[in-house]
């Protein structure tokens, strides 16, 4: 008999975290992670690197949805409205932000600015670069290493490969923008916990596998959203300009959408502000 109860509990966990995959699927595809991710993959004309773009963001969302996920589930840390506010109003900020950072084209000036160049060479070599928003490859020389690559930035050796595919700047920013989110989202998905699953080692590994499944559900999201603007953009320079353009005014429209419906309709501005984890 208890071998039957301790087989039927095993099959509702497993279940629920088989759910708790699914829905971390499905909260990659909430309206303001769509907006921010397509404002940075407009600019992204390679598939791979668009796919790492959307697993940066999938570990950062679920770094933050772990630590203060646990710390709500196992020292029963209440998030007061006017901080949870703020945190949803970051991402309100952020978006507006990477709006404006693709409207100006300041985007792309930091892009080549602070991504890693290749490493510094001698005489004749071939390697790749871009000029404008087309990455090309083509062979040259120089004569002396001062001349051209010694003012360039060799990567830092302990990142990893996704860090190295990206560059430091293209993989610090979905990164942070994915910290960003999970900030704003954990109250919500440790409430939903709490309220679903009593054993607290079960609810902290279901909050790992939610964010498994966003950092997958991501992943599929920017690779699908690659594919239109990486074979428009290497074919048609004003469409690619246009997905730029579109991208940017979508980010920066709903962003004021989202900081008027935080700091107005929900109070963040007021003596009185109202908050619902959602």
């Amino acid at each position: 008999m208890s071998q039957l109860l301790w087989g039927l509990e095993m099959t509702s966990a497993l279940l629920i975290l088989g759910i708790g995959f699914f829905l971390g699927m499905r909260h990659a595809t909430d309206p303001d992670h769509v907006v921010a991710v397509s404002t940075i993959v407009s600019r992204e004309r390679s598939i791979p690197r668009a796919g790492w773009i959307g697993v940066l963001w999938g570990v950062g969302h679920t770094l933050t949805i772990l630590v203060v996920g646990a710390a709500i589930i196992l020292f029963g840390v209440v998030i007061p409205p006017r901080v949870g506010l703020t945190l949803e109003f970051s991402v309100a900020l952020m978006l507006i932000l990477l709006g404006v950072l693709n409207l100006t084209g300041a985007m792309h000036w930091i892009s080549h600015r602070f991504s890693p160049a290749h490493q510094q060479h001698e005489g004749a070599h071939s390697h790749v670069h871009s000029h404008g928003d087309y990455p090309h490859e083509h062979a040259h020389e120089h004569g002396s290493k001062m001349e051209h690559h010694g003012t360039e930035v060799d990567p830092p050796h302990w990142l990893s490969e996704p860090f190295m595919r990206l560059g430091l700047f293209h993989s610090l920013r979905p990164l942070l923008i994915g910290i960003v989110h999970g900030l704003a989202g954990s109250a919500a998905v440790a409430l939903l916990v709490l309220g679903t699953i009593r054993d607290t080692r079960w609810a902290i590994f279901y909050l790992l596998i939610f964010g498994v499944g966003t950092i997958v559900g991501m992943m599929l999201m920017t690779l699908a959203f690659s594919v239109p603007f990486t074979v428009a953009g290497n074919r048609f320079a004003w469409v690619n300009k246009s997905l730029v353009t579109a991208t940017g005014a979508v980010s920066l429209i709903f962003g004021f959408v989202v900081a008027y419906q935080i700091g107005v309709v929900d109070g963040l501005f007021t003596t009185h502000p109202s908050w619902t984890p959602h």
